[in-house]
């Protein structure tokens, strides 16, 4: 039996980001455990070093724990980007200024709005995104021009787009250019595309509700955390869920690998000399009693 636990599991844990973004970080080089670049699949066992981003990971004392972590529900409004990279104008992240690391659970496209979920547990997300869960996700749909009922009944049945068919999904009128849809699957501008098939463009995305968790009077721009009951209906919702795979549909962000340090240098020439060096130059000082 293969000591310790996945490395992607230990960095979202960790509550650093989601377990899809730590294999992406791993794969971009940007992941060193005991100073040297692991390769996907990777284990973390008690005592290793792990830097991400640059950033050294530290456990939590109480890992599976949902006690510490972060929950909320956010109105995304227009123009603002889902993504956690700080060098992106109208980050997700900058627009929230939520005081403790989080990151979004899925992603809504920047003229999109409404809800998404945001978080600091990393282990939970793939859970919530993975297609399988049958999740449901409602949104609003306003278009340019009068519906009828064939658009609706053939977006029902699935539409071909992305080399794929969207799944069979529910779907009502709720007035001339307004529908209502709920979703199982996340793919990239799915909706949009979808409608594009049928020539229709759309003007206005709202997203309601994810699962249990419905937008209620939240005004854009303002969040709230999730309460204790929706907690756990999520929790029992994907119970069976265990996360690792990537979610159908979904993509990742590369981020642009930095240069790595003169220790790193010195590790991957195999230069022991030199990196004993580095290290004894990068020793933290310890703390004055």
């Amino acid at each position: 039996m293969e000591s310790g636990i996945r490395l992607n599991k230990f960095i979202s844990e960790s509550g650093f980001c989601s377990r899809r973004e730590a294999d992406q970080l791993i794969e971009d080089g940007l992941v060193l455990i005991n100073g040297l670049p692991p390769e996907l699949g990777a284990r973390y066992t008690p005592g290793d070093v792990v830097y991400a981003d640059g950033k050294r990971i530290k456990g939590r004392a109480n890992a599976g724990s949902q006690a510490d972590r972060e929950y909320i529900a956010y109105n995304k409004p227009i123009n603002i980007t889902c993504t956690t990279e700080s060098g992106v104008a109208g980050n997700i992240i900058d627009a929230i200024r939520y005081k403790k690391r989080i990151f979004p659970i899925g992603r809504l496209d920047k003229m999109s709005e409404g809800l998404i979920l945001l978080t600091s547990d990393g282990d939970i997300v793939n859970k919530i995104l993975r297609a399988e869960n049958t999740h449901d996700k409602e949104y609003l749909v306003t278009v340019d021009k009068p519906l009828n009922n064939q658009f609706i009944d053939e977006m029902a049945k699935g539409v071909p787009i992305l080399g794929t068919k969207t799944l069979p999904c529910k779907i009502n009128m709720q007035g001339q250019f307004m529908f209502k849809i709920i979703l199982t699957e996340g793919l990239n501008r799915q909706i949009r595309r979808m409608c594009e098939y049928f020539g229709y463009e759309v003007t206005k995305l709202k997203r309601v509700r994810i699962m249990n968790v419905a937008l209620g009077n939240l005004k854009p721009g303002e969040w709230r955390k999730l309460t204790a009951t929706q907690l756990a209906d999520i929790n029992k919702a994907i119970e069976h869920s265990n996360g690792d795979e990537k979610p159908k549909g979904a993509k990742l962000i590369r981020r642009k690998p930095k240069k790595p340090s003169q220790q790193e240098r010195a590790i991957k020439s195999k230069n022991p000399v030199a990196a004993r060096t580095m290290k004894k130059k990068n020793k933290p000082k310890g703390r004055k009693k």
